[in-house]
Formats: structure tokens, C-alpha cells, sequence
């Protein structure tokens, strides 16, 4: 059961941001001093750019999504990417996913207690969107298995595509939010 302290719920999907009470480093370590922190690193930077290639995949979809419904790309072009890049961006998700859970959040939950609560959230999270992530697979296959000029699928993996957006964008931020001060404050030993 969540803390009686929190307002809001910290479900995926309800939020609108981590309780104020795990933000506690964000505050000492806010977004626009990060890339000049002493401790801003190799590793803050890679994990970075992995959730800007998710972002930017899931933005790539929905544009090539909006395009073939207004009949600007061909059907069978339209398919070849929803394959290609949609898998990419399932399977590097629950790649990353599988790291974090497995090892960082493990690692990163003992560097400092008074966020050890955000760490299950993110967990929670990560298992909310795998069932997300299922249901998009079925919607892109639905696509590509779906005659070329049908736009019911089409309309339907728009849907599922934008809300993943809307989901993982809120994920990625209370990730980000929680996972880079603790390693400015802490360093990252241990999650190499």
C-alpha cells in the first residue's frame, strides 16, 4: 500500500510526476545543471541518449502513422517501418528495462534511502508497460498483416502509438528525474 504521504497516485498512467518527497535530490540537483555537474558521465550520457532514441522512435512512428492515413506513403513502405522500427523500439525496451531492473535499480536504490520508494515505482512501471507493449506488438502486427488499403488498423495503431508516447514520455521523465541526481550526488560506482 502506497505512503499515506504521498497525494496522488504513483500508478503509470495516473501521475503527473514522482511525489515531491522522492524529488528531494532533483531539488539539489536540478535538470539544467546537469550537463555541467563534475559527475555528469559516460554512463549518465549513454543512458540518456537511450531514452532520446525510444522518444525519437515512438515520434518517428506516430509521423509515419499520421502520413499513411493521409495517404502519403506507400502501404507497403508504411509496413516495412512499422516492422522495423516498432520491433526496435519493443525489443531495446525491454532490453534496457531488464538492465535497470536487474541491476541499476538495485544498485542505485542503496545509495540513498529517502528514494528507495521512487525505484519501485519505476519498477511498477516497467511492468505496467510491458502488458502496454504486448498490446502494441498486436496492434502493429494487426498493420502488417492488415489489408493495404485498410485504415481501421492503421487508425487503432495511431492510438496505441500515441499513447505509449504519453506513457513512456511520463516514465522517461521520473526515470531521468529520480536516476541522474542520485548518480551526480553518489557517483556511479557499481553499475558498470
Amino acid at each position: 500500500m502506497e505512503d499515506q504521504m504521498d497525494i496522488g497516485s504513483t500508478e503509470l498512467g495516473e501521475r503527473d510526476g514522482l511525489p515531491d518527497a522522492l524529488s528531494v535530490l532533483l531539488k539539489e540537483y536540478p535538470r539544467d545543471i546537469w550537463e555541467t555537474s563534475p559527475g555528469f558521465n559516460g554512463l549518465i550520457r549513454f543512458w540518456l541518449d537511450r531514452h532520446m532514441m525510444f522518444r525519437r522512435l515512438l515520434g518517428m512512428l506516430t509521423t509515419e502513422t499520421e502520413k499513411r492515413l493521409d495517404q502519403n506513403t506507400d502501404p507497403m513502405v508504411f509496413k516495412e517501418r512499422v516492422s522495423r522500427f516498432g520491433s526496435l523500439l519493443v525489443g531495446e525496451l525491454h532490453g534496457h528495462h531488464n538492465i535497470e531492473d536487474a541491476h541499476y535499480f538495485p544498485v542505485l536504490a542503496k545509495k540513498d534511502p529517502r528514494i528507495t520508494r521512487g525505484f519501485d515505482i519505476l519498477d511498477r512501471d516497467h511492468h505496467a508497460l510491458d502488458g502496454i507493449l504486448n498490446r502494441y506488438v498486436e496492434t502493429a502486427n494487426a498493420v502488417i498483416n492488415a489489408n493495404a488499403e485498410s485504415t481501421r488498423e492503421i487508425g487503432m495503431f495511431l492510438q496505441e502509438t500515441r499513447g505509449l508516447e504519453l506513457l513512456l514520455s511520463r516514465h522517461l521523465i521520473d526515470e531521468e528525474e529520480l536516476v541522474v541526481p542520485i548518480i551526480l550526488k553518489h557517483g556511479a560506482g557499481g553499475l558498470s
